[in-house]
């Protein structure tokens, strides 16, 4: 059972890429936040993976944060769910924004998501409801983001993979620090290096 991949990005497309782990091609399907947050074609990546395996093949989905990756174990727990249409919900909605809607029971803001039917929202909703309590934020610990401009949209881009908000400010700082520039895919690739990679970053930023 493959549980991680660690290796070069050889393509990357908005639904898929391709991990190469020493000459071993893998294509592993992607949510879009995935997909968003990759570097560079060549560029190291690690994905964490849920493998399917059927009769006929073995399919593998990728995610950066372990909080994805168990909600789209959940999802597909849920009756009619399969992993196709987990990861359109995973791309049509953002963890923190998902977990309350399925708490709350919120048919309307279910529903918008492409794929996603009245039927298969209420099946959800009953299923998936307490297994989701773990996952909810409290409102009290929503803090509005105070970072603004391009750092404040990696910051937002980074809670929404799941990432704690003070350590995601606390990477967008240090990759300013670092001399990334200030446009969006820069500074988010190297935020999530600051956070992937903190000991490293350290150590580099102390040379």
């Amino acid at each position: 059972m493959i549980a991680q991949l660690r290796g070069s990005l050889g393509d990357k497309r908005p639904n898929q890429v391709l991990v190469d782990v020493g000459g071993v091609g893998y294509l592993v399907h992607i949510p879009l936040s995935t997909f968003y947050a990759l570097g560079d074609l060549h560029s190291n990546v690690t994905l964490l993976i849920h493998t399917q395996v059927r009769e006929d093949a073995i399919s593998l989905y990728g995610f950066l944060s372990a909080r994805e990756k168990h909600l789209f174990e959940l999802l597909i727990s849920a009756s009619g769910v399969g992993p196709v249409l987990a990861l359109k919900i995973l791309s049509g909605m953002s963890v923190d924004d998902l977990v309350p809607a399925v708490r709350s029971g919120d048919l309307a803001r279910l529903t918008r998501i492409p794929g996603v039917g009245r039927k298969t929202a209420e099946r959800m909703i009953v299923e998936l409801r307490d297994k989701l309590a773990a996952m909810e934020i409290p409102e009290d610990s929503r803090k509005p983001v105070t970072t603004t401009g391009t750092a404040g949209d990696v910051v937002s881009a980074l809670l929404n993979l799941g990432y704690d908000q003070h350590a995601a400010e606390q990477a967008v700082e240090r990759a300013g620090k670092n001399g990334v520039p200030e446009t969006f895919e820069d500074l988010l690739r190297g935020a999530l290096q600051q956070l992937t990679a903190p000991a490293q970053s350290s150590a580099r930023a102390a040379r």
